[in-house]
């Protein structure tokens, strides 16, 4: 009896585990911005007061809508051609940028060889459970998480920031400059994301490569 009560006990565990996860592949993640900033600049935290990033995931595609009071940035990421575009609506400035397979890898060459220390520290972000991670970077910069096992992104390289976690990043702090900007899920919703969301503008904007773009912004 004994030896076959063990291997049905991990079996159990091992659906119980596979049940309570979810892949993240048709959803879209709203998450709310706050900036933590020094008294010597405020004016920069105004700019990004009540600035949401929503997320939408389709299977290998994924958009990500930075919305702020200065305007709009999307980036559309294709995992499986590796190419993204990155659309900017600030007004009068209006650019598409494209990048190329190549030039993506070095738009997020800070997060390549990121790893984390998983730590026993846990809380509830929109109604999932979250473990703390310390995340560090190549340069030593460091830096927190929150991510939830429950959801598991079908998408290995949805935001570069997930890269290296065993699930989805719930609440993160990135950098701008010298303000701390925390990013943190307030609502997920699974309702099927039109493919109309991955559609590239046509017209209205100044098409650029990233490595025209990024020429552009040294002169």
């Amino acid at each position: 009896m004994k030896t076959r009560f063990f291997p049905v006990v991990a079996l159990m565990l091992i659906a119980k585990i596979s049940f309570s996860q979810k892949k993240l592949t048709d959803a879209t993640v709203y998450y709310d911005i706050v900036v933590t900033t020094d008294n010597n600049t405020p004016k920069r935290a105004d700019m990004l007061d009540g600035a949401t990033n929503i997320v939408y995931v389709k299977g290998n595609m994924s958009r990500s809508d930075f919305i702020s009071s200065l305007g709009v940035s999307t980036t559309i990421f294709d995992e499986k051609a590796g190419t993204a575009v990155n659309i900017k609506d600030y007004g009068k400035k209006k650019f598409l940028i494209t990048y190329s397979p190549s030039e993506w890898k070095a738009y997020n060459k800070r997060y390549e060889g990121v790893t984390y220390k998983i730590e026993d520290e846990f809380k509830k972000i929109a109604g999932y459970n979250c473990q703390k991670a310390i995340g560090k970077l190549a340069d030593g910069t460091k830096f927190t998480v929150f991510f939830t096992k429950e959801l598991i992104p079908v998408n290995k390289n949805l935001q570069s920031i997930n890269k290296g976690l065993p699930g989805l990043a719930m609440q993160y702090d990135a950098s701008r400059g010298k303000d701390k900007v925390t990013f943190t899920v307030s609502n997920i919703e699974f309702v099927p994301v039109s493919l109309a969301k991955f559609d590239i503008p046509k017209s209205g904007y100044r098409v650029m490569s990233y490595t025209e773009f990024s020429k552009q912004n040294q002169n």
